[in-house]
């Protein structure tokens, strides 16, 4: 039997493309449409408005189609409430809970729209603060509480990993009333992140690219924001360990994110003169070289940890230093692959995503240096509204990057030992 359905697109639907995105997914996916209201934006800051009429030969083929326009922004005309049902268990969800992209989200409780808290890609929404009935009173009646907080404070939704549900946490299940907000790229450019419009390049002129990344930076920084780098090995081997530690003792970055690799090369540095075994000023493999990151873990581990090398004057120069040394916090996540590890590295898989959830929900700007595993692990923590920059040598950690859904991020292919330099000397040089 036929089914039809109006949705709505609000926003900078013709310049961000999200219109015929639109149009696109309902054609592909078999159903049919018509615009009954269209409002251009005449300025460039002016929204536009569409409402469409969603046709489709059976009620399942409708709901696909209108899952996909949900994601890509379009939401229902006439929305109802969104559908609560409590975790059965805890760390089990109810069947068909909505699982949460990385847009703001908003969600439809008691006639009222609540904004999604610490929105994040792949998680549920828990909601509290809502009246419910129950028939546990004395005699088996009806009887009206509250979930969560105390009713003064109105309804409250967040997001939630699965693994931290809690039997009885009211989940948000279905599609009904939850309305998702795409990131949009109006025609006027917003100050210093006007080139961050989305997409990879290898084209754009590098040095006018890096400036443009500084000025960002700095932009943020004036506006009290907080910048999270990502770092990878590749950072030290290729010689822009100096700059990165100039970077973070000028205040530049807030929040430091990275691997037991990455600590370990940028300490042998200091303690050895090498990054895994290789001098990165000559080149040169000295004698023993290859032990290097090996008796660096060891020192660290006599020391009893970073922070205390640093006190002890064990590790005197570098990244990991400049952070002990200006309080800037760091998350060192471990992998299958590490050796020792540092007795700073968080080895346990679930407390280092949480470690790095919580930076990345505190972050204005990330800067993704030339790590594919941790560019992907931190960008699956982020909103779409984080201004994210990912540079790497190689393409495919770029693309990666935005394949899995971080569509805010500005991709950079270049030499990472040319860019932090270039960086650095672009934001110390205008200091």
């Amino acid at each position: 039997m036929p089914a039809a359905r109006e949705v709505e697109l609000e926003g900078h639907i013709i310049d961000s493309g999200m219109m015929g995105a639109c149009f696109g997914i309902i054609m592909d996916m078999g159903g049919s449409f018509e615009v009954e209201a269209f409002e251009i934006g005449r300025h460039e800051t002016e929204e536009s408005y569409a409402r469409l009429q969603v046709a489709a030969d059976d009620e399942a083929t409708l709901q696909s189609i209108l899952h996909e326009l949900h994601q890509n922004g379009a939401n229902p005309a006439d929305p109802d409430d969104a559908t609560l049902e409590p975790a059965p268990a805890d760390r089990v969800v109810p069947h068909g809970f909505y699982s949460t992209t990385n847009h703001p989200t908003g969600i439809r409780v008691d006639g009222e729209w609540v904004p999604v808290e610490n929105v994040e890609m792949d998680c549920a929404v828990v909601v509290e603060g809502v009246a419910r009935h129950a028939t546990d009173g004395p005699s088996g009646e009806d009887t009206e509480q509250r979930d969560g907080t105390d009713s003064d404070d109105g309804p409250r939704a967040y997001t939630t990993v699965l693994d931290a549900v809690e039997a009885g946490d009211l989940v948000v299940t279905g599609e009904t009333g939850i309305r998702v907000k795409p990131p949009e790229r109006p025609r006027g450019r917003e100050g210093a992140f006007g080139f961050m419009q989305g997409g990879v390049s290898s084209e754009r002129p590098s040095e006018s690219t890096i400036r443009k990344v500084g000025d960002a930076i700095a932009e943020t920084k004036r506006e009290d924001g907080e910048v999270l780098a990502v770092t990878g090995p590749a950072l030290v081997h290729s010689g822009a360990r100096e700059d990165m530690a100039r970077l973070v003792r000028a205040g530049y970055v807030d929040m430091l994110s990275t691997g037991n690799g990455f600590a370990v090369h940028d300490i042998e540095r200091d303690l050895y003169g090498t990054s895994l075994g290789m001098d990165t000023e000559s080149l040169d493999h000295p004698r023993k070289g290859h032990k290097h990151h090996i008796y660096t873990i060891s020192e660290i581990i006599r020391a009893g940890g970073i922070e205390q090398a640093v006190a002890d004057g064990v590790v005197e120069s570098g990244v990991m230093y400049e952070c002990v040394d200006n309080d800037v916090p760091y998350v060192v996540a471990g992998s299958i692959r590490d050796d020792g590890p540092l007795p700073d590295t968080i080895t346990d898989a679930v407390e280092a995503q949480d470690a790095i959830r919580e930076q990345a929900h505190r972050a204005d700007l990330v800067l993704m240096l030339s790590t594919l595993l941790h560019s992907v692990a931190v960008g699956n923590c982020l909103p779409s509204t984080t201004r994210t920059v990912c540079v790497d040598i190689d393409p495919a950690t770029v693309t990666q990057l935005l394949d899995r859904g971080s569509e805010q991020a500005v991709g950079m292919v270049t030499d990472i030992g040319t860019f932090v330099p270039t960086l650095a000397d672009h934001l110390l040089d205008e200091a």
